[in-house]
């Protein structure tokens, strides 16, 4: 049995389906933005609004009118802070519903973000006082919105050309009065825009600078005399250093790692080693470097991104060191459990004195040469 309907299609059919729309394009999110101004009302306060703002801005959202007057070029940009107060002002300067008009608008996708271009933008206005008015603002709007899930408006730009304020031809039908139809021509608009508004965004180029005022006022309790002066003696500062400086560090002295002293105070004196306090290579407790490794000593240097020297390409750097300070009797007890040790039990070193330990050969038989400092024997 066929349906009644001839635009009717079978549920069962996959061929004949529409297809699911894509909710995620930003000239819906326009359209959505217009469809929540329809459900303001009369009674929505402060939190509508901010509610309102945070549906469809970013935390660190812009917007930015620019126009033309009579007096020159204005151009007014405000912050996150202060775009529930312009939507709500327009509002206020008597206008009953607002909405926008995308013509033939351009996107392109970027990492992050995506712009809508629409060089065909209208700002609908709709005015009951004095008399019903409907204002067409026309220009080009330039929209930058995240790539994500919410897809919120992080900066919105929109460039006014031209308006057109537009009456019921009945109004001026039934006015008889000539004085009456005169004050009907005259625009009750200023580019689209109504005193009320105007007001508020010269203000806000008073306000906006005066936020971190008003922060730090509400962070420290200072009186604005002090706020004030805290806040421009931070920004003078700011000013007479140099350009720089704080991101730029002085080039650090070249760092050596310094062999420990032993307990000897006359080797301290006799090579020269600073008796003041000295910071203890990392290793195992009891270690010594100057009574265990007899010869030369390679120290690596630590590399740059932990605080260390820096290298032509970034590379660490390896310091040759002279252990001077070798003492064959520095530390009879590290001797003795030198000579106790059970590898060297069965040694034919092991029957040698105590203190006079016996300098090992190298491997061709000879004595050790080494191409740092010299070693000691003592021999009673």
């Amino acid at each position: 049995m066929m349906h009644a309907d001839p635009f009717y299609y079978s549920p069962i059919s996959n061929f004949y389906r529409r297809p699911t729309p894509y909710m995620g394009q930003p000239d819906f999110r326009i359209y959505e933005l217009n469809k929540r101004l329809q459900q303001r009302t009369e009674e929505s306060d402060n939190l509508w609004w901010d509610a309102f703002t945070t549906e469809f801005f970013e935390d660190d959202a812009t917007l930015t009118l620019t126009f033309c007057l009579e007096d020159g070029p204005k151009r007014y940009t405000i912050g996150r802070t202060l775009l529930p107060r312009y939507f709500r002002s327009v509002y206020e300067g008597g206008v009953t519903d607002l909405y926008y008009v995308l013509k033939h608008p351009k996107e392109s996708f970027h990492n992050t973000t995506i712009t809508l271009d629409c060089d065909q933008a209208m700002m609908v206005t709709q005015h009951g006082k004095p008399m019903f008015t409907n204002v067409v603002t026309e220009g080009r709007l330039i929209l930058e919105f995240t790539f994500d899930d919410l897809m919120r408006i992080r900066s919105w730009h929109f460039a006014i050309r031209q308006h057109r304020e537009l009456i019921p031809r009945s109004v001026i039908a039934v006015q008889q009065d000539p004085a009456m139809v005169e004050q009907l021509s005259k625009n009750i608009t200023r580019q689209g825009l109504t005193s009320y508004t105007l007001n508020f965004l010269r203000l806000c180029v008073i306000l906006e600078p005066m936020q971190e005022l008003m922060s730090r006022h509400k962070a420290y309790g200072l009186n604005p005399r002090d706020c004030l002066k805290t806040t421009l003696f931070q920004k003078w500062q700011r000013m007479v250093a140099p350009p720089g400086k704080e991101a730029t560090r002085p080039p650090s002295k070249r760092r050596k790692r310094k062999a420990s002293t032993g307990n000897n105070s006359n080797s301290n004196s006799r090579d020269g080693a600073p008796t003041g306090k000295q910071k203890r290579s990392p290793g195992p407790p009891g270690f010594n470097i100057s009574t265990s490794v007899p010869g030369d000593v390679m120290m690596v240097g630590e590399p740059t991104l932990m605080g260390g020297e820096f290298g032509d390409e970034d590379e660490r750097l390896i310091t040759r060191l002279e252990n001077n300070q070798y003492e064959s009797n520095g530390n009879e007890d590290e001797q003795d459990k030198f000579q106790h040790s059970p590898a060297l039990q069965h040694s034919p070193w092991g029957g040698q004195d105590k203190k006079t330990p016996q300098p090992p050969t190298s491997s061709s038989g000879g004595p050790p040469t080494s191409g740092g400092g010299e070693v000691e024997t003592k021999v009673e």
